[in-house]
């Protein structure tokens, strides 16, 4: 139903740009909702001082355009002599190197000596081509000419699958949904014929086996079935939520290019790291090591800074890798957030310049600390597993993990919506992510956003999509190639090289919705709207009911 309340009613042309505000007078004949402005005699009240408990210090929070002060300096600091240690050792690695190291099966035990001498032989190196025969060449060149289509033809593909999202969003979920379920059908039943049928896979998998992994397939695809059925009524709200967010996404297009130099980025600079790494297998001596019946050998003897060094070089890679990860989101929130408060319904000009300039500039050392947050989470939780993997039993060891998985949750709780703030309004981690908490609970909206659905909804679109691809590919293959059975191969490669595009394409779109949500609710905070059309799909979402107001008032507005 759409909303009748007196804020999302359009005046003139002349105001359709403005936004409309809750405080305005002229918005209501009645006194205003949230405050009665001062009169004109008396002096305005002072503002209160930013770490006041005081609601009201957040009806002002904006994007703000104004140069930004620099915020958590002290993780740019650390990461960057993260970055310079792992440089300056590797490069020291790459000068210190024993060129012996190749050599070592020339190398013998000298009894005389008792060291390891160098044996000068004559001997020739062979040189040895492995030559591909002609149905391996074949295959290879099918792979590459495949892949290559493939990455040509996904940029038209997402562009075109943005376009349907925008303009034929229900039309385009509605038509997937059989599919989450006839696909994996198709795919199930083909592999049971084809396995039936071929001799040798019969063999190898007797039939009661393979008719255990058919009835467990139908299984998992029946939970399928009944998660869209238990969701059915989220459906439409997600599909209006998926349409408003991409036709944002549609007006910075810029987006798409700025994202993918970003991660070009990413790989030059992990470029020199892995030679480093490389190189420093080759600091040590070669030395001769006794066993206990007497005889000597020579070893490689590695030099005792290396493993210290692979460990702050993998944990590096590793920051850098989560620290790229929040620049991402912050350069999407940053565009994405002045399209929002834009006057005119366009992207503004500068709009992703201006978001890398702060990503670089003033917020980098928030960028770091949320990618230091995010990487000893994966590092923790990766821990975790490995722990449950092995079993080890014990009261306390159940408790701890307990205790671990609620560590991680809170964190992930904390930072859902942090960097979207950060991106906003350029203040530092931590107020950021009380403020963003404050903002939700005092708007009855949920911290961990309810329309989830929507992620899993994309994915399993891009699953579809990637799918249908993969068995055109395929048939095309059987067609104009002897290839036999390793077109399969093929065919998957596509599928998985499409559905990592399309995955990029969704994971964008995600951050999208998301800097919408934090958007409408600064609008909701501050009465006011700058896309209505926004607030008319985001004001059905559910209310959250582990949160009470601050403002009562405000509750209200929906």
């Amino acid at each position: 139903m759409k909303p009748t309340h007196p804020i999302f009613q359009m005046g003139s042309t002349e105001e359709a740009n403005k936004p409309i505000s809750l405080y305005d007078p002229s918005s209501s004949p009645s006194h205003p909702l949230l405050s009665k402005p001062p009169p004109l005699d008396e002096p305005a009240p002072a503002d209160p001082p930013p770490d006041s408990d005081d609601p009201t210090q957040y009806l002002q929070i904006s994007y703000k355009y104004e140069p930004r002060p620099f915020k958590d300096l002290p993780f740019l600091l650390l990461f960057a002599l993260f970055a310079l240690c792992t440089f300056g050792f590797g490069i020291f690695s790459c000068l210190n190197r024993n060129p012996n190291y190749s050599n070592l099966s020339s190398y013998n035990y000298d009894s005389l000596t008792t060291s390891c001498v160098e044996e000068t032989t004559n001997a020739t190196t062979t040189l040895l081509y492995s030559n591909f025969t002609s149905s391996d060449s074949g295959f290879v060149q099918a792979l590459i000419w495949t892949l290559v289509i493939t990455l040509i033809l996904s940029a038209p593909i997402c562009f075109l699958f943005l376009l349907s999202l925008k303009h034929y969003a229900k039309h385009v979920v509605y038509i997937s949904l059989p599919f989450f379920v006839l696909i994996p059908i198709f795919f199930n039943v083909y592999w049971f014929v084809a396995c039936t049928v071929s001799s040798s896979c019969s063999d190898a998998f007797p039939l009661a086996y393979r008719i255990l992994v058919l009835v467990f397939v139908f299984l998992v695809i029946g939970v399928v079935v009944w998660i869209l059925v238990a969701n059915r009524h989220r459906i439409e709200l997600t599909v209006r939520i998926i349409a408003i967010s991409s036709d944002a996404l549609s007006k910075n297009l810029g987006l798409f290019i700025a994202l993918p130099l970003l991660t070009l980025g990413l790989v030059v600079y992990y470029a020199p790291i892995v030679v480093f790494l490389a190189f420093a297998r080759l600091n040590g001596t070669i030395v001769a090591k006794g066993t206990d019946d007497g005889v000597y050998s020579c070893v490689w003897k590695q030099d005792s800074w290396v493993p210290a060094y692979y460990t702050l070089a993998i944990l590096t890679m590793l920051w850098s890798f989560t620290v790229m990860i929040e620049t991402q989101v912050y350069v999407i929130s940053g565009t994405i957030a002045q399209w929002y408060y834009a006057k005119e319904d366009s992207a503004p000009k500068r709009g992703i310049r201006r978001s890398l300039r702060n990503a670089f500039g003033p917020s980098s050392g928030t960028i770091c600390l949320s990618g230091l947050l995010i990487c000893i989470v994966r590092l923790v939780r990766t821990a975790v597993e490995s722990a449950r993997q092995e079993d080890v039993p014990g009261m306390v060891n159940l408790v701890l993990r307990c205790c671990v998985n609620m560590f991680l949750s809170a964190v992930d709780f904390l930072n859902k919506f942090t960097i979207n703030f950060v991106a906003i309004t350029g203040e530092a981690y931590c107020t950021s992510a009380r403020m963003t908490y404050e903002l939700l609970r005092r708007n009855l909206l949920s911290a961990a956003f309810v329309e989830t659905i929507s992620t899993r909804l994309l994915a399993g679109i891009v699953l579809v999509l990637s799918a249908i691809y993969a068995i055109v590919v395929c048939a095309i293959l059987k067609g104009v190639s002897s290839l036999g059975g390793s077109a399969y191969v093929v065919s998957v490669l596509a599928w998985v090289l499409l559905a990592v595009v399309l995955g990029f394409f969704v994971h964008v779109l995600d951050n999208v919705i998301d800097t919408v949500y934090i958007c409408y609710a600064i609008d909701r905070d501050r009465g006011e709207v700058y896309k209505p059309e926004v607030h008319e799909v985001y004001v059905h979402l559910p209310i959250s009911r582990n949160s009470r107001p601050s403002i009562a008032p405000i509750a209200a507005v929906v």
